[in-house]
């Protein structure tokens, strides 16, 4: 019975992972995720799925093959009309099925749905974690590491064999030869650390759709990478003309305004990954997202500047989304496919809409880097 009811566990997930893959890009599209996100869940709501049930009949109705028929007639409930039939009801209907979804899972859906290679990322050879693994169970050991379950077994095994267990009075003794202790192993792991410095335009022309498209594509950015690093930090910083470092909440909510200045963010950017990640340890992910305006020429040879002599040497890629704005010009992502159209860090991509951010997430993670 316990298998059988595994096997019907194992079922439903797959039934349940094949719905989210076929709805995923509507999820990404639309952000119906972010308001459902727990701390390693998020509730998922899944259309069409009839979970089967057991609906017990009135005791004084008749059975199933009682009474006369032919075969081929359908079975009723007793006083249940034909299909079609009847008046309109008061009942509740069927409702959309919520299921929680562990991120990991997801950011498995999502690899597979866009295909997107597993990560080679830096710094592995460099960084290692010891863990203590339970790999077995041995005679000898600590108390604290006894286990009471096997303990118990051999000691009912031995006084059975032995004839002293009595089934009226069912005490059970362990002597010392029945002690059972869990072993272990130390593994030397490596570890792979990884921060995400993310970047986004916040003048008068980024208005609020172009905010919320950021931040859908920032949540399914993290769960891939999250599902690709042990250790994952997080840095935000927002830019109009001026730039500063901000937490997360007042990145996604700060309100447009100002000018722009592109390399001010550039310059932080730089300052943040020099004080606190070392590129021999780190796999460093930045994410630029503006509608492409830039204050003058000048300062878009001086982001160009910045980003061959200080960011890219330090980074795994340089990913920079332009997000089409009716107000903005356009032209950075231009500019820098000119100026760095041989340099494969930089991965850029243009999000005309909500529709666009599956392609987008593919252009940036697609490369594997």
């Amino acid at each position: 019975m316990s298998l059988r009811v595994d096997q019907d566990h194992s079922r439903f997930k797959q039934i349940v992972r094949g719905k989210i893959r076929q709805n995923l890009r509507r999820f990404i599209s639309k952000g119906e995720l972010l308001g459902r996100q727990g701390k390693e869940t998020v509730s998922i709501p899944i259309p069409q799925i009839d979970v089967p049930r057991f609906r017990f009949a009135d005791k004084q109705g008749g059975g199933v093959a009682q009474g006369d028929g032919e075969p081929g007639d359908g079975l009723s409930q007793p006083g249940q009309e034909g299909p079609g039939s009847g008046q309109a009801g008061s009942g509740e209907g069927q409702h959309i099925l919520e299921v929680d979804v562990n991120l990991q899972e997801l950011a498995e859906i999502l690899g597979e749905e866009l295909e997107l290679p597993n990560i080679e990322d830096k710094g592995k050879d460099r960084i290692t974690s010891q863990k203590d693994r339970y790999v077995g169970i041995r005679r000898v050991g600590p108390n604290s590491l006894r286990h009471f379950r096997r303990t118990y077994r051999e000691a009912l095994k031995r006084q059975i064999a032995s004839g002293s267990y009595n089934t009226k009075q069912p005490v059970v003794i362990p002597v010392r030869d029945d002690m059972r202790f869990r072993s272990w192993r130390t593994d030397h792991e490596p570890v792979a650390n990884a921060v995400i410095i993310y970047m986004m335009d916040v003048s008068g022309s980024m208005g609020d759709e172009q905010k919320e498209i950021v931040r859908i594509e920032s949540f399914w950015i993290d769960t891939w990478l999250k599902h690709q690093y042990q250790g994952l930090e997080a840095r935000f910083i927002i830019h109009d003309a001026v730039a500063r470092e901000v937490d997360r909440e007042t990145f996604f909510r700060t309100r447009e305004s100002g000018g722009t200045m592109i390399s001010s963010a550039y310059k932080v950017a730089a300052e943040i990954i020099e004080q606190h990640y070392p590129p021999d340890d780190w796999n460093i992910y930045l994410f630029h997202f503006s509608d492409g305006d830039n204050w003058s020429v000048d300062d878009t040879l001086l982001c160009i500047q910045l980003l061959k002599n200080r960011l890219l040497p330090a980074a795994n890629v340089f990913c920079y989304g332009q997000v089409e704005s009716p107000y903005g010009s356009g032209q950075f992502i231009k500019d820098l496919e000119e100026h760095l159209t041989d340099d494969d860090r930089v991965l850029t991509s243009e999000i005309r809409d909500r529709d666009g951010i599956v392609d987008s997430i593919k252009d940036f993670l697609g490369k594997g880097k």
